[in-house]
C-alpha cells in the first residue's frame, strides 16, 4: 500500500479536484486528504471504500502496489 497516496493524488487531479473540494465529499478535513496523499496517514477500511466508490475504482487498484489505475 506504499503507492496509495500517489494513486489518490492522481485520481484527484484526473477529476480536476483540489484538496479542499475533495475533502467534504469524503467527509474529512482537507489536511487529512493531503496527509493520505503524502503517506503520512493511512486510511481505515471505511475510508478506502469511500474513496474507491467515489472515484469508481476497485479497492484492489487503490491498495495493491502491483495494480495500476485504468
Amino acid at each position: 500500500m506504499k503507492r496509495f497516496g500517489e494513486k489518490l493524488h492522481a485520481l484527484r487531479k484526473q477529476h480536476g479536484l483540489t484538496l479542499r473540494q475533495l475533502a467534504p465529499m469524503l467527509g474529512v478535513q482537507y489536511s487529512f486528504v493531503g496527509k493520505m496523499e503524502r503517506g503520512e496517514k493511512v486510511p481505515n477500511t471505511a475510508m478506502v471504500l469511500k474513496i474507491a466508490n467515489f472515484f469508481e475504482v476497485s479497492t484492489d487498484q487503490l491498495m495493491r502496489d502491483d495494480l495500476e489505475l485504468e
